[in-house]
Formats: C-alpha cells, structure tokens, sequence
C-alpha cells in the first residue's frame, strides 16, 4: 500500500469515539428480524450513538450463517446511510473466511471492521500477527484489532498491537481484557503520533478507559440506554467529571446486569420489555432465568430505565 493511502486510513480514525452499541440482533419465528433491526439503528442514531457495531458478539455472529451475517452488515449500512460510521464485524478463525468478511464489510459500503483474533486454534503471537496481517494486505479497508481473551482463550499482548499498529490499515483495538493498564501499555509503543484509536470492550470500566486515554466504548449496555451512554462520553469529553461519574453510578448495575445471564440474553430481555424486539436468542444460549430477570428488573430500576 503507498503512503497515501496509509494517511487516508490514518486520518479516519478521528469517525470513532464515543459511545458505539455492539448492536443486537433481533430474531423472530428463528430469522433475522430485519424491521426490528431497522428500527433499533434508528434508535441509536437518534439517541446519540457516535457508531454502530452490527454482527459483534453480542450481535449472536456466531450462529448466524454467513449470508445472515452478510445481510445485517447491509442492512445495518443501508439504515444508517452515513448518519455514523458502521464498524462491522468480521472476524473468524479462519482467516480466509475473516479476509472473505472483511471483503463483504468494505462492498457494503462499511467504515470499517471489527476483527476478533481467532478463538479455539490457540495461535501464538506470531500466528496472531500472520492472521491479521493477512487481512490487512487482502482488503482495502480500515481495521480494527478485537482483544477478548475470555471468549478466544488467548491474549493479544501489547508488544503484538504494537507491531500491528504499523501496518496501514489497523487503526485501533477494542480490548475486553479489562486491564486498563493495556491503555498506557499501547500508547507508549507506539506513540500518540500513530492516532492509533483504543476502545474499551468493557462498560463497567468505560469511563477509567477514558481517563487512560480511551477515546470510546463498544459497548452492550448502549443497546438499552443509547442516550444515557451518549451522554456519559460527552460529558467527560467536555471535563465535566463530575456529571460523567453520576452517569456510571446510576448505570453501574446496569452494565453488571448485561451480564448476569448470557449476552445477549439480557439486553434483549429489556429491549423485549421496552417493545422493541422479540427477547429469542438462538442456541446454545438460552434466555434469562427468572432469578437474572429479577436482577435486570431492579438494575433496570436503578437506571430510571422504564418499560
């Protein structure tokens, strides 16, 4: 890639920030619920989201087939029309089929893709580098690193990012690692020049994310309470602290209550409850209990959040 493509792809870093949903994927009678989908980006734009995430994991990728996967990506494009940056996600652990994904995102008219590192192999680092590497030389389009060790098993460690970081078109990383020493970490391998952008993967930590040097969140919890979540980005952006940790307070439970039974079981369960989507998600996971329902409920209290 020539170097001014490098700068184009470096320069679009400053579209994400803030306050960005790992969007559900609403399902009735076993599909794709697509108007639900339609109407839940408008939510979002509405409420003040800065981007959107369709086919995450808390998107249910992993049991969509590919053509679902595909089609929500499309769609999710198509509703926004530009309003905010679609980051779709598009990992595997195959790379030919994450190469094939992140392919599908850039056609479609995405910004750019959200790209796990492979679960189940158990690469080393070296492997993690040749994965990603390998996308970023087959496809044209801006990426960004998916830190989740809980769900993949393995650890992209903060020397790997940093050597990722060099290539053109790996503009940042969503970490769910929840150490938020990885903010400090990465920044200080490769440098504030970089514009390398760092999104926490983790709501109940967002807001120490920010203060390490975060620029935003993907975040589950946005789903339920888009505006709230806008507002906690924006008030910090604006030093205003003190309004920014109230946020946090009163979303705490909240944030825990997401995953008291299996994401997205939780989010959806509240978007059930606030007539926005069937509460079905496919197996293996199951909806939540009554004793987790019970837990939402009263985080639900808590928030102010009202069905």
């Amino acid at each position: 890639m020539d170097h001014s493509k490098q700068h184009l792809n470096r320069g679009k870093n400053t579209m994400f920030h803030g306050s960005i949903p790992a969007l559900v994927t609403p399902f009735k009678n076993g599909a794709v619920d697509r108007k639900a989908f339609a109407d839940l980006v408008e939510r979002q734009i509405a409420g003040g989201s800065a981007a959107l995430v369709p086919v995450g994991t808390t998107g249910e990728t992993s049991t969509l087939s590919t053509e679902e996967h595909k089609d929500v990506v499309t769609l999710c494009v198509e509703v926004a029309a530009g309003r905010v940056p679609v980051i779709a996600g598009a990992g595997s652990n195959a790379t030919d089929e994450a190469i094939d994904l992140v392919a599908h995102a850039k056609a479609a008219g995405a910004d750019a893709a959200l790209v796990v590192c492979p679960y189940y192999n158990k690469p080393n680092q070296d492997g993690l580098y040749a994965h990603f590497k390998a996308i970023n030389d087959a496809v044209d389009l801006p990426v960004f690193l998916y830190n989740v060790p809980g769900r993949t098993v393995i650890d992209m460690c903060a020397d790997t990012v940093a050597r990722l970081a060099r290539l053109p078109n790996i503009i940042g990383i969503k970490d769910a690692s929840g150490d938020l020493a990885r903010v400090s970490q990465h920044a200080a391998l490769i440098g504030d020049g970089e514009q390398f952008v760092q999104l926490c993967g983790d709501d109940p930590i967002a807001l120490g994310h920010l203060a390490m040097g975060g620029v935003g969140c993907i975040s589950v919890t946005a789903n339920v309470m888009p505006e709230a979540c806008a507002l906690m980005h924006k008030a910090f952006n604006e030093g205003d602290l003190e309004t920014a940790r109230a946020i946090e307070r009163r979303l705490i439970a909240l944030h825990k209550a997401m995953f008291c039974s299996p994401s997205p079981g939780p989010a959806k369960y509240v978007l059930h409850r606030l007539g926005l989507c069937e509460p079905d998600v496919r197996l293996p996971l199951t909806p939540p209990d009554a004793a987790a329902r019970e837990q939402i409920d009263a985080a639900m209290a808590l928030a102010g959040l009202h069905a």
